[in-house]
């Protein structure tokens, strides 16, 4: 077909600019060994190396392939990607076939670059996870192994995944890094058990020179794929390479992960992102005007905003950028400032889900099952250590986390003197200090409470 082979002609140069536009890992691993066949019938058919490459770039980068090839041709109308020999009657290939070496066909995740360091705003609750992900980022010897980071949702977490790839992508393009999902592994793993195509799986995730996996508590209960997790992951540290892991929480506390792999994960430096304080949730705000302004232009903000909105959306960091990012739009499209009368009118959705109140019924609940205690034994009389500490605990997490007052709160503890409750919630903030378990117990507690 003429077109076809116009298109087929073409095709190095639609290749190179598909380089510009994903980068040059990913166009070598996927975009390079494909061969233009040629086109039957509006079809416009490559041949992929392996059905897993075929699969793979068909789902990631068929979108951008077939509108820079419809800019060429607009008979083109569907993609094709084949595996094996072609059919006869297709147009002679243009580019010769690449069978790429395993450790070639290494694929990424898609990377956000806005994703970056540079736009990471360091404060007090997670100043040591983005030391130690700088750290990594270097590309040296490998200090510690695996980099375990863990908090709640928009906290940071894949924003420093993120940004060491993208770092190393810059600074040493030599080493191979591979960023997934937890999910995206899986997925690999199963499909190379339907193709038969296993021992290709174990040698590209085991050839890399870097190992980032995202939310790993997905795998939790599923056992193949836990299984091969497990050996990846031993055969990578037996190599001194470096694996970088991201959940929702710490190791032993994801229901139904191997015990094995929890102990070889917190071998290494297990690092809580804490939930944002005021002051970083400011700093955040101020610095995502920054960059909006840029999109938006000047946009004037009045009096008082910033603080309000740091005082009120206090759970989730996307949350709170999506909000500024509504009222930047919102300002932007009727011409006037940001005021903090339109914060009420335009963000009373996102207020109104921020103001649920935890109770102290709750706050009980939930710590007598995190120390396995009867509710009873927390309200009753006991003074032992293993009920006193949980109960010193709940009074602790009532105090900042309610409105109660400090006689109503030990009503609620069974009827105990307001004294007490001030002597408990003393003796927490003082053993906070030193005691780096209470710590994590405390706010483990905290974000279970806030979601």
């Amino acid at each position: 077909m003429g077109w076809g082979k116009m298109v087929a002609d073409q095709w190095a140069g639609i290749s190179e600019d598909l380089r510009s536009e994903i980068g040059e890992s990913n166009h070598k691993n996927w975009i390079a060994p494909l061969e233009c066949l040629g086109a039957d019938s509006g079809v416009l058919r490559f041949r992929a190396p392996s059905r897993f490459v075929g699969d793979w770039v068909k789902r990631t980068y068929h979108d951008q392939i077939f509108a820079r090839v419809r800019s060429v041709s607009a008979e083109v109308a569907r993609l094709e990607f084949v595996v094996g020999d072609a059919p006869r009657r297709m147009a002679a290939p243009a580019v010769a076939p690449v069978k790429p070496a395993p450790s070639e066909e290494l694929q990424s995740a898609p990377l956000d670059g806005k994703y970056n360091f540079d736009n990471f705003v360091v404060g007090k609750p997670n100043e040591l996870a983005h030391a130690a992900a700088r750290r990594v980022a270097e590309g040296g010897n490998v200090t510690f192994n695996p980099l375990f980071l863990y908090g709640g949702v928009g906290l940071g977490k894949t924003h420093l995944m993120h940004a060491i790839a993208l770092e190393l992508r810059e600074k040493r393009p030599d080493l191979q890094v591979l960023y997934l999902s937890a999910a995206q592994f899986m997925y690999r793993f199963v499909q190379a058990l339907r193709d038969r195509e296993i021992m290709d799986f174990k040698n590209l995730f085991r050839s890399v020179d870097m190992l980032m996996v995202d939310d790993v508590q997905f795998i939790a209960g599923k056992d193949s794929t836990q299984e091969e997790f497990f050996h990846t992951f031993n055969a990578l540290v037996d190599q001194n390479k470096q694996i970088v892991i991201s959940a929702d929480r710490a190791p032993g506390e994801i229901k139904d992960l191997e015990a094995r792999i929890s102990s070889r994960m917190q071998c290494g430096l297990v690092v809580d992102l804490h939930p944002t304080n005021y002051e970083l949730r400011l700093g955040i705000l101020q610095r995502k005007a920054a960059q909006f302004a840029q999109s938006y232009g000047s946009i004037k903000i009045g009096d008082g905003v910033f603080e309000f909105l740091a005082h009120r959306i206090t759970t989730n960091v996307r949350v709170l950028e999506g909000a500024l990012q509504r009222l930047f739009a919102f300002s932007s499209l009727i011409g006037q400032e940001v005021s903090l009368d339109m914060v009420q009118d335009c963000l009373s959705d996102i207020l109104r889900s921020s103001e649920r109140r935890v109770t102290v019924e709750e706050i009980q609940r939930k710590v007598a099952e995190h120390f396995n205690i009867r509710l009873s034994d927390m309200l009753g009389p006991k003074r032992t250590r293993t009920i006193a500490r949980p109960r010193q605990i709940a009074m602790y997490l009532s105090k900042e986390m309610t409105s109660r007052s400090l006689p109503e709160i030990g009503r609620r503890f069974g009827g105990r003197d307001h004294t007490t409750i001030l002597h408990g919630v003393r003796k927490v903030e003082e053993m906070r200090g030193s005691d780096s378990q209470l710590n994590e117990d405390i706010e483990l507690l905290r974000r279970l409470l806030e979601s």
